[in-house]
């Protein structure tokens, strides 16, 4: 049985973290959760018992097996190697060290092997990894050569306060009422904005070029081109996608949707007469990645395809990759 932190998460990723790791059946012993001053000393119900959440600091991380971070990336940095020297295993959420040569960037139905022998793993970003569930079957039998990403994010990310926003500016609409964009750049409500993270120099921002950086390191394959516009839309939970690629090899389309339909996690939604296809409403709650629309490009023909994926963010990417990635390294060792 194992001992596991979960730290510095906010209430949204703790729940679906909790959940994850009951439903996948961890054999858990202890789980604790820490945070902020600010949070510490609520209680909080869960599918394994009552917990205190407490306060982060040096000392807590004697005794543990795993530690799962959800923090932001300073944090992460600060307390992530505390947790390694108490000989922890970190799977990390920010992105504090995806792009570190030493840290394994890890999707478990895509780069499992890449875990190794490692105490520290990074959680890609949520937008690299839909694209990457739906894309790597297809990768493996015709290889990509370039990658054209339109993301439609959540309000979500990580903390509710950015979903209770939008919930409350869209009351405040229909009340006829003064609407204020504290966390957003702008009111979120009946709208979206194409600007997710910082600017860079090259006008993409670091939201986009994190598929672009992380595609490569996760496949092992720098010759792949990408290019992402990333856009904030009013929606609760649940991200999706638009991508068009480019091949090396000519594209059979019944086949790319016999590899979609056979690979884990991912569901092929494709029920044209019946108007069934991926959305955010049918992906929430979901654990599987929805894809669909799957079609030959008009612009790079035998050579493209073009779909279009949506999963929960909450859910898929910041609780259950990173359970799953706790799980494989079970796995691991207990064949070992």
């Amino acid at each position: 049985m194992y001992n596991i932190w979960i730290v510095w998460a906010t209430w949204a990723v703790w729940i679906e973290m909790i959940k994850c790791l009951f439903n996948l059946k961890i054999d858990v012993n202890e789980l604790r959760l820490w945070a902020s001053s600010r949070s510490a000393w609520s209680k909080m119900e869960t599918e394994f018992w009552t917990l205190t959440i407490k306060e982060v600091n040096e000392d807590f991380f004697q005794g543990l097996d795993f530690a799962l971070f959800s923090a932001w990336g300073d944090n992460s940095k600060l307390f992530a190697q505390m947790a390694i020297d108490a000989w922890a295993i970190v799977i990390d959420n920010s992105s504090a060290f995806r792009y570190d040569e030493e840290v394994p960037l890890v999707i478990p139905d895509v780069n499992a092997d890449a875990i190794w022998e490692a105490k520290l793993i990074s959680n890609p970003n949520c937008t690299t990894a839909i694209a990457l569930m739906a894309l790597n079957p297809i990768y493996k039998r015709y290889w990509i050569k370039k990658m054209i990403v339109s993301t439609y994010q959540a309000t979500s990310w990580a903390w509710a306060k950015w979903m209770d926003e939008l919930l409350e500016n869209t009351k405040k609409y229909f009340n006829w009422e003064k609407r204020e964009a504290n966390i957003f750049a702008h009111d979120i409500s009946f709208n979206l904005i194409p600007h997710i993270d910082k600017f860079q120099d090259n006008w993409y921002t670091k939201e986009e070029m994190k598929v672009t950086w992380e595609t490569h390191k996760i496949l092992w394959d720098d010759s792949i081109l990408v290019s992402c516009t990333a856009v904030r839309i009013p929606t609760l939970r649940a991200h999706s996608e638009s991508i068009v690629i480019e091949t090396k090899e000519k594209v059979d389309i019944n086949e790319v949707k016999r590899l979609i339909k056979d690979a884990p996690w991912v569901d092929l939604v494709d029920d044209i007469e019946n108007n069934i296809y991926p959305m955010p409403l049918n992906a929430t709650n979901k654990y599987n990645v929805e894809v669909w629309r799957i079609r030959k490009s008009l612009v790079f023909w035998d050579y493209g395809i073009e779909l279009f994926v949506s999963w929960d963010q909450l859910l898929r990417w910041a609780a259950l990759n990173a359970v799953e990635i706790l799980r494989e390294i079970i796995n691991k060792k207990s064949k070992s």
